[in-house]
């Protein structure tokens, strides 16, 4: 490739140069990711993955693609790039693990107005993080420079993971019952949704200044902070307890996604006071006049994820978590309910 170059292209806002040395910036972030079954490197048409199937009677593959939404706003703001990559990884991630299957690889897009090949590399540092906090391989991407598009100061980020699950293991919500107990994995903070309401709230506010309602951290530090990856504790969950549902609560929190885990003419009954509701909600709502039902239908509220087991092995459900570096605790029970769920 040393003998690709086009000026025409380049005047016109393309240096396909500039891709190939980002290529090269980022091999050494991709190399943290590789796993047994990555089968390729960087820079081919496509990505290969040999899949390990075995103890598996019916393998299924499970898939999940998402991106980081407006959060990249502050990413821009505080020209900060290299955690970014861990919510987009996280945002996949954790819904495939919700079907009960083991993420196996990643591929990320960038689509950028200028390609600075030091930041796209910067980008690419955080997606690795994520994939190496996953047990992801990260096996390939496409980094597009689309000048008149995009500002040459901003870029979008999205990606796509495959994980495999035997088909007797996915979860269906099918065995919820009334009675059993829903588990909170707490959240980092506002993870990756919600953040054009956010953006709203804080237009124009000191996103540098340590904050004591924040715990002495900037707003913006705050808002940054990357989606929490639940792939690690709930595989080891799956391996001890029957784990009967999970959900991840990104957009819609939890009025939409709790009830996508539970079976119809049932709900979740969540117990306010349990709740461990982190300052920065607490800081949105103050300054935005955001009504609590509209946060907690909006934002994960300190919920990163719920679980659902029966009464008699929540116990087990959260030692195991516990020892997954998890500090999970009860926030509520299934009831019969057409409402999804009702908090109180």
């Amino acid at each position: 490739m040393e003998k690709s170059f086009s000026e025409s292209y380049k005047q016109a806002g393309v240096d396909i140069t500039a891709g190939y040395k980002a290529v090269e910036l980022m091999k050494k972030h991709i190399a943290r990711t590789v796993t047994a079954g990555a089968a390729s490197d960087i820079g081919g048409f496509g990505g290969l993955f040999e899949l390990d199937l075995t103890g598996m009677t019916r393998p299924v593959l499970v898939s999940g693609t998402d991106g980081v939404g407006t959060k990249l706003k502050y990413a821009f703001m505080l020209d900060k790039h290299d955690t970014i990559g861990i919510d987009c990884v996280a945002m996949c991630v954790n819904d495939v693990i919700c079907c009960g299957a083991k993420p196996l690889f990643f591929l990320d897009y960038i689509a950028c107005g200028k390609n600075i090949p030091e930041r796209i590399a910067s980008i690419v540092s955080g997606v690795a993080e994520g994939c190496v906090q996953s047990g992801a391989a990260l096996i390939g991407g496409e980094t597009a420079e689309m000048p008149g598009f995009y500002p040459e100061d901003e870029y979008d980020l999205a990606g796509f993971a495959v994980g495999v699950v035997d088909r007797a293991k996915v979860l269906d919500n099918s065995s919820v019952r009334e009675g059993d107990v829903v588990i909170a994995l707490p959240s980092s903070g506002v993870h990756s949704n919600g953040f054009s309401l956010v953006r709203k709230i804080f237009e124009g506010k000191d996103m540098t200044s340590p904050r004591a309602e924040l715990g002495g951290k900037s707003l913006g530090e705050t808002l940054l902070t990357p989606t929490r990856i639940y792939v690690r504790p709930m595989l080891a969950l799956f391996e001890k307890v029957t784990v009967k549902a999970v959900s991840h609560i990104t957009g819609g929190g939890f009025y939409e996604n709790i009830p996508r885990s539970i079976p119809k003419g049932l709900g979740a009954k969540i117990d306010r006071k349990a709740l461990r509701v982190l300052p920065v909600f607490d800081l949105i709502a103050k300054e935005g006049g955001v009504p609590e039902r509209d946060m907690f239908n909006t934002f994960n509220m300190g919920v990163g994820m719920s679980v659902v087991v029966a009464e008699k092995d929540a116990e087990e459900a959260l030692a195991v978590l516990k020892a997954a570096g998890e500090d999970s605790y009860v926030i509520g029970r299934i009831i019969p309910s057409e409402d999804g769920v009702v908090i109180a």
